[in-house]
Parts: structure tokens; C-alpha cells; sequence
């Protein structure tokens, strides 16, 4: 396998790494902006060397982004070459364009590490649909925000004092909007749940709520309730009803999800005969992320394409009907009354989202316990 790397950055390096030691594969381009220089391959800031050259087979597509990721992988794609990449923005935006080309093509494509970074999860996903319907995939997906909500428990803390904590560490961004709001787990749940109900969601169809306007004072009300906070996603097929959506999200704090520390994810599925499984691991990071990238590889060695065949599109409802926890001008029905703030009685999780479009300062969570 000749492979051309798009990035070498975090994961490009790490990828490049791992496959020092193998005969089987080789890095043979790498096109990145930063001036490097390797040993056994050419360094090049021009992608048309990566496109234009007929002995590559391969490309790893490690930038991040949606511009010009989509463009490269896109043209790579038309000009018969395999894809690896670990951009769930990519693929979970261009769903619809870059897997019937595949199919199209007779390309393999492949991006595990688009979802759990050193988990697998996608490729456990794979191997569960083939004997078993799944009905349900979700969890904690994004380890930016389990960081901020492990620290702000355990110790304590205000939002703030974490996230700089946290950028500090190089677990946040320096802008941290795409974790924090939950496009990232966003992304994360479109692409699992296409994967594991067979289909392509509508994503203006699939709501987000982030955790950025959490206080202490909030975390300290779950606390006294026996909570605690977690962005979780939620992906389930229903008697041929899809419903997607992630949010802040309160569980009692003797499960597994209340206590997933620091960075990991929790990421699980419920399959009609396997019932609740569970995938624990590091979420991101050079080498957990890279490991996935050259499992992907690997596969393709093996002729596997996608995950599974490309589905029909589909709409969501989220006619799901929660209790939440809500800090802000709620005027609909109230259960308790919790400090400052209150628990409603059942409202949909359509309708609470559209009540936080229109209230961007509140605070809300749905309460699972």
C-alpha cells in the first residue's frame, strides 16, 4: 500500500509513526503547510502532487475541517483512490455526497477514528449490525466536555476556571466553541446513527445544546439531588422512528456514565440480543487516534468498505417527552422547585430545544433518573 498523508499534525504524526515499523504500508507524500522534513518521504505543500501521482492507492486525510478537506478528499476520490480519514465534520456533513461515490467509485472508505478516537467504536457498530438490529447508540462522545464537567464536580470549580485549565492542558482550543457547544458530539451522533440504523438523518433535523452556560451553583444543585452533569448523546430507531439529539444531560451518580473521569469517552449501544454494550476508552489524543487511523488501513487490506451500506434518508422526530432541569425564564409547568432553579414536568425534547434557541442564556439539562 503506497499512501499519500493530507496533515502532520497531531494525527498525521502519529500515523507516520506507527507505520515506520511496517513493510506492508508506506507514507510516501505528505502535503502540509508546516516545513518538514522526512526521511522517506517527499514533504510538499502542493496537494496536486498527492493527486497526480497514479502509484498512490491511498490517502489519509488527518487536516481537520470541512474546507479544503472536502475538496482534497473529494478529488482524491474521483481520481480512484481509497480514503482513511479522521474527520467526523467531513463525513458526517458530506454523508450524502462521499458515500455513494464510494459505491461509485468501488472505493473503500473508512473513518474510525472519526468517532472515539482510540475506541473503535465504529468498527464495534460494524460488527454488531451484522448479527443483531441496533437500537440505540449514544453516550459521552467528547472529552473537551467531560473534562470541564469531571473537574467542576470533583472539585468544585467554576466553568471558566476549568476551561482555562483545560486549555492549558491542550484538551481545549484556544476558540472552544465546536466541543463545548456539542458540534462536535453533534457530528459524533449523526455518524454513529447512520451507521447503526442503516439511514441518513436529516441533520437540521437533529438539535444540540452545549454545556458552556453551566455554573457551580449548578453543579452543586445536582450534588444535593445525588446528579451529576454529562453531554450526552442520544441516537434511537423506534418502531421505524429515528430520534437524535444531545444535550446536558443528569445521571444519578452510582452509573457508569457519572463516572467517566477527566478526558474518556463512554460511547454505547443497546442491540436486540446483545441488550446494553459499553466502549470505554481515550476519546482523542496522537496515538490512540493514529492506532484507528492504521486499523483502517489494515481493514482496507482486506477489501472492507464502509460500515455498512449507504441508507435511505430519513427525518428525525423528537417527540420524546423528558424532565429537565432548567436555571432561566421558564414559564411552562413546574415539578420542584430546585434553588434558583426548577425541574419541569414532561416536555418534549423538540420542543425544550426550541425553548433554548430562544432563551441562549439559560442553562438546561435533561434529567435521566
Amino acid at each position: 500500500m503506497r499512501i499519500g498523508l493530507l496533515g502532520f499534525g497531531v494525527v498525521g504524526r502519529g500515523v507516520y509513526d506507527i507505520l515506520a515499523s511496517r513493510e506492508d504500508m508506506k507514507i510516501v507524500k505528505v502535503c502540509c503547510l508546516e516545513d518538514v522534513t522526512l526521511p522517506d518521504a517527499e514533504v510538499t505543500k502542493d496537494f496536486q502532487r498527492i493527486l497526480q501521482d497514479d502509484t498512490i492507492d491511498t490517502v489519509i486525510e488527518a487536516m481537520g475541517g470541512l474546507h479544503p478537506a472536502y475538496e482534497f478528499v473529494r478529488a482524491c476520490m474521483e481520481a480512484g483512490k481509497n480514503i482513511v480519514t479522521s474527520n467526523k465534520a467531513l463525513v458526517a456533513s458530506y454523508y450524502d455526497e462521499l458515500l455513494p461515490l464510494a459505491a461509485e467509485k468501488g472505493l473503500s472508505f473508512r473513518c474510525t477514528a472519526a468517532v472515539g478516537g482510540g475506541i473503535g467504536w465504529l468498527s464495534e457498530v460494524e460488527r454488531s449490525r451484522r448479527v443483531q438490529t441496533i437500537t440505540q447508540v449514544g453516550g459521552i462522545m467528547n472529552g473537551t466536555c467531560n473534562y470541564i464537567l469531571d473537574n467542576m464536580t470533583r472539585k468544585g470549580l467554576d466553568y471558566n476556571v476549568v476551561l482555562k485549565e483545560a486549555q492549558a492542558l491542550g484538551y481545549a482550543e484556544a476558540n472552544p466553541s465546536t466541543d463545548v457547544d456539542g458540534i462536535d458530539t453533534w457530528h459524533k451522533v449523526i455518524l454513529s446513527s447512520n451507521i447503526a440504523f442503516g439511514v441518513s438523518l436529516n441533520r437540521d433535523q437533529v438539535p444540540v445544546a452545549g454545556i458552556s452556560k453551566i455554573a457551580a451553583s449548578d453543579v452543586e444543585n445536582f450534588k444535593a439531588h445525588g446528579l451529576v452533569c454529562k453531554l450526552i448523546s442520544t441516537g434511537k430507531c423506534e418502531n421505524g422512528k429515528y430520534s437524535v439529539y444531545v444535550q446536558p444531560t443528569l445521571v444519578k451518580a452510582d452509573t457508569l456514565e457519572a463516572n467517566v473521569p477527566m478526558n474518556y469517552n463512554l460511547i454505547t449501544l443497546y442491540g436486540e440480543t446483545s441488550g446494553r454494550m459499553s466502549f470505554y476508552g481515550q476519546g482523542a489524543g496522537r496515538y490512540p487516534t493514529a492506532y484507528n487511523v492504521v486499523q483502517d488501513l489494515v481493514d482496507l487490506t482486506e477489501g472492507k468498505g464502509f460500515y455498512s451500506v449507504y441508507g435511505p434518508a430519513v427525518d428525525v422526530d423528537n417527540s420524546e417527552e423528558l424532565t429537565w432541569y432548567v436555571r432561566g425564564s421558564w414559564q411552562g409547568d413546574v415539578a420542584e422547585n430546585w434553588g434558583g432553579a426548577v425541574v419541569t414536568k414532561a416536555v418534549s425534547v423538540s420542543e425544550m430545544h426550541a425553548w433554548i434557541k430562544q432563551n441562549p442564556d439559560a442553562f438546561v439539562a435533561a434529567i435521566r433518573a
